[in-house]
């Protein structure tokens, strides 16, 4: 799964947020001393309200690149992720426990993990580097983190140059080791032409080995200006042959990975005072790991043609004797044959010549994991093809307790749902262990414990090892007065219903499924309609539900949509609007069958709904505020003088007509949270607060008349979440030093039902809530009002003839596709059309293309999208979905257009 680190627009207004905060260094070594330490989460600021904090459940949903285990002690094991921080291994609980919360807003960059390594020789001590962009994205360098308690507290040092720990290349390594003889020593591979560092004091300096000889030449893309692909991977793996060494000594061989096609693998065996490139090697790959087992004397490198994460085309794995020198091509396919390239590399400690490898880069059918017991002479493979389109499988799969992993699919085969994973670039067997396997995707961290059922022709049972570790980065948060107490709109995976904060949703939305959304909202009246918004590789990039989120219907949309923007929905559910990427600001009556373009405002204005008058709504840009009177139709420029740089979010206050807050800025110019009474038609800027950037609601506290404000916000100095039950007149901080998450500044708000709730949006930390001691309890009230059974307003023409033919055109185990065409056989043009059927046997449409669809048990009705609503008579218009079925997969014997029966073709 592809992760964004954050939604560009906030990105560049933390950018200008964090300029010049954190010292950088300029010398050509690492200092402890140009920053302030980070914090020891054993000494916590104490606040005036004591919250606790927990994650809204998902478990996982983003990239794991990194899975490390101790070398010296069993079942101590760290995760890390390209943007959500590091995690240990919990084996009482088998969850994961987070280590970075502590890293603050103006060092975010830090909750990128480029590299972990723990210590075999002193397991309490464990080691992280991070740091998220090597370029400008990243306002702040990289660090090396160092703690003696596993991670429950740390101290840094900082290196002259970034690191990335979301970049291109992120999968490869480790990066970072520690000398398994002489733990003082460790080695860093930086990437930007940066070399190999060294620390011989535990991480506390560090400085370049100036006789390493090549720092890397490998990009991605050497044209891309952003300076993301265009990034030298650099130096990308070390690894030590401990037998070189003794306790107390270090080790004298050391082999290190290089982004280098021609060149990728040196080895010293002087301590690292000399490097040689290794003869013989393979070229015109990139060695993503180098594995040594030291039973064997054999390295092995699994080797692409590019850095990953996502792309690779070929690849190799190599076993280099270090005993004779010889090198051996061991790939479990020819060359010839190899469409994918390898990673995910590792050997079996307890069980000599045994070893793993992924195909990390293969998305179709799936990834691949190859096993060898012979040093790689013979490989047997997680899957087989049988007869095509079927094939065999080493495994089987249970994900239960994360059934969202399935995304709602039923593929035709040769895929299978759920899919053994992507981007694998992490696969450790357990060095203690050789049933227990765990590797990290692009969406969780699966495992088994039963992994050497595989060698004697059984099959293994995977499944995700992955609770505790929450890494989403979340884009809009909605907590409606009724039905589910949240809301979410993620990156990468969508969004979710959540029915209950403790357990993982069944499913993300879907019906259609959106990679991003990017913005969602409810009916403050009619709290079961809900709208959102997002990013698709095709359309639709609307989707509407009249059930509180439970089921959703695709809408049309205006012409040139690219993204999904923002949007809004009326108080009372009558209408929306819009303002998508790619076109204006448009508006629509009923659920999106048409949409006319509103005037007065700006494209790609934010747009927001006013919680009391269904007609007015509220738009914001550049500096300028905008209100509709008359549902979105048009609007006029209000207040001004608003910040005109950095990003703004604003609300208005649930039951009152006319209640704004607005919050946002830039730090070298207009900056801080405002409050307007009157519709926007002016602004007061409230004292105090000198930077904020979301503003959220909640219940009232007892007493109070005005609903809970919630910010993320800049106040008295100090960065945090900050509550006001007193309409912004007085603020106590709630979070905490040991609870910061980084960069929360996308979204929050708080329950109308539970006093003191608060959901905070994080970027890669996934969804925290926080919980006061006064909180009055809460939950579902049930599901509100009964949804309309036709909530669509507009009338489907009369009197319409028509024919219909309906072909399954592809059939498979539950599920199938289909094919529907609509011929108009009146003597009229049809000027929007809904077609109305009923399964036989129960089958439920998935995804829909050419057509909107709502489904309520077996009766089906598809609609018009904006440019397939006129059909001339005699003229036909056609449309496809995708769909499961069980038992029997009959055809509708009946179709309706506007209440007349068509002729079945």
């Amino acid at each position: 799964m592809r992760r964004s680190a954050r939604p560009f627009t906030a990105l560049l207004a933390a950018l200008t947020l964090t300029a010049g905060l954190v010292g950088t260094g300029g010398s050509a070594a690492a200092r402890t001393a140009d920053i302030r330490p980070a914090v020891d989460t054993s000494d916590v600021s104490t606040v005036a309200d004591t919250y606790t904090w927990k994650n809204v459940r998902i478990d996982g949903g983003g990239f794991v690149p990194g899975i490390v285990f101790n070398r010296s002690e069993k079942n101590l094991a760290y995760a890390r992720t390209d943007i959500g921080g590091a995690y240990r291994w919990n084996q009482a609980e088998k969850e994961w426990t987070p280590l970075l919360d502590w890293v603050d807003w103006d060092r975010w960059g830090w909750t990128g993990v480029a590299s972990l390594a723990s210590d075999a020789v002193d397991p309490d001590k464990v080691y992280a580097a991070v740091g998220t962009y090597t370029n400008s994205w990243d306002p702040t360098n990289g660090a090396v983190l160092r703690s003696s308690d596993r991670g429950a507290s740390w101290q840094a040092t900082t290196l002259p140059f970034k690191l990335g720990g979301n970049m291109p290349g992120r999968g490869m390594g480790e990066r970072l080791a520690v000398d398994p003889n002489k733990n003082s020593v460790l080695y860093l591979g930086a990437p930007s032409g940066h070399g190999l560092w060294r620390s011989t004091d535990s991480g506390v300096t560090w400085s370049e080995v100036t006789a390493f000889p090549n720092p890397g030449n490998y990009a991605q893309d050497p044209s891309d200006t952003s300076g993301y692909a265009s990034d030298n991977q650099g130096v990308v793996w070390v690894t030590f042959d401990e037998r070189s060494g003794s306790a107390g000594s270090a080790t004298q061989d050391i082999y290190v990975g290089v982004a280098d096609k021609e060149n990728t693998v040196y080895r010293s065996t002087d301590g690292g005072a000399t490097w040689s490139r290794i003869a013989g090697q393979p070229t015109g790959y990139l060695a993503h790991k180098g594995v040594l087992d030291s039973a064997t004397g054999h390295l092995h490198l699994a080797l692409s043609d590019t850095g990953g994460p996502y792309d690779g085309s070929k690849g190799r794995i190599a076993r280099y004797d270090t005993a004779t020198g010889e090198w051996t091509d061991i790939s479990p396919t020819a060359e010839a044959d190899t469409y994918s390239g390898f990673s995910g590399l590792s050997v079996d400690r307890q069980r000599p010549g045994t070893l793993m490898a992924t195909a990390y880069s293969s998305w179709w059918p799936d990834t691949q994991i190859f096993r060898s017991t012979d040093s790689g002479a013979t490989w047997t493979r997680a899957w087989d093809h049988t007869s095509y389109p079927d094939r065999s499988f080493r495994y089987t799969q249970d994900i239960s307790s994360v059934p969202w992993l399935s995304w709602g699919a039923n593929p035709s085969p040769p895929e299978v749902s759920p899919k053994l994973g992507w981007m694998t670039e992490a696969l450790e067997i357990d060095p203690f262990d050789s049933d227990r396997m765990m590797y990290g995707t692009g969406a969780t961290i699966y495992g088994t414990e039963n992994l050497r059922t595989w060698d004697t022709g059984g099959k293994i049972l995977i499944t995700p090892m992955v609770k505790g570790l929450e890494e989403t980065a979340v884009n809009d948060l909605a907590s409606p007065p009724s039905g589910a107490p949240l809301l979410s709109g993620l990156l990468d995976i969508g969004g979710f219903r959540h029915t209950d904060l403790d357990a993982v949703p069944e499913m993300m939305f879907t019906g259609p499924n959106m990679s991003a959304t990017t913005s969602l909202d409810f009916a403050e009246a009619a709290p079961d309609t809900v709208v959102r918004v997002g990013n698709a590789d095709a359309a639709p990039h609307i989707a509407f539900s009249t059930d509180n989120g439970a089921n959703w219907f695709q809408g049309s949309q205006p012409a040139g949509v690219t993204g999904g923007g923002t949007v809004a929905a009326a108080a009372d559910g009558s209408g929306f609007v819009w303002s998508p990427e790619g076109a204006g600001v448009h508006r629509t009556t009923g659920f999106g069958g048409s949409w006319a373009a509103s005037t007065g405002i700006p494209a790609g204005a934010v747009v927001e709904s006013d919680r009391k008058n269904p007609k007015k709504f509220y738009g914001f840009k550049d500096g300028t505020f905008y209100v509709s009177a008359d549902g979105g139709a048009t609007f006029t420029a209000r207040a001004s003088g608003l910040p005109a740089e950095g990003d703004v979010r604003f609300k208005a206050v649930p039951g009152t007509e006319g209640d704004i807050w607005l919050a946002g800025g830039a730090a070298n110019g207009t900056y801080g949270l405002w409050h307007s009474t009157d519709s926007g038609a002016t602004f007061t800027k409230i004292s105090g607060v000198a930077e904020a950037d979301a503003v959220g609601f909640g219940k009232a506290a007892a007493g109070a008349s005005y609903r809970t404000l919630f910010v993320s916000a800049k106040i008295g100095g100090v960065r945090g979440i900050f509550r006001s039950t007193d309409a912004g007149a007085n603020w106590t901080r709630i979070n905490d030093d040991a609870h910061q998450w980084g960069w929360t500044g996308a979204a929050i708000t708080g329950d109308p039902r539970v006093f003191g709730r608060v959901y905070v949006a994080t970027n890669g930390r996934g969804i925290i809530y926080g919980e006061s001691p006064e909180s009055d309890g809460g939950g579902d009230p049930g599901p509100g009002p009964e949804p309309d059974p036709d909530p669509d307003p507009e009338e489907p023409p009369a009197d319409a003839d028509c024919t219909v033919t309906y072909a399954v055109t592809n059939q498979w185990s539950g599920g199938f596709q289909a094919d529907v065409t609509l011929t108009n056989t009146g003597a009229a043009a049809l000027d929007g059309w809904q077609l109305s059927w009923t399964f036989p046997d129960g089958q439920k449409v998935g995804q829909m293309w050419n057509a909107t669809h709502r489904q309520a048990g077996a009766e089906v009705t598809a609609g018009n999208v904006s440019w397939n609503g006129k059909v001339a008579a005699g003229a036909s218009v056609g449309f496809g979905f995708t769909g499961t079925w069980s038992g029997e997969n009959g055809g509708p014997g009946a179709f309706t257009l506007g209440g007349e029966a068509c002729t079945v073709g």
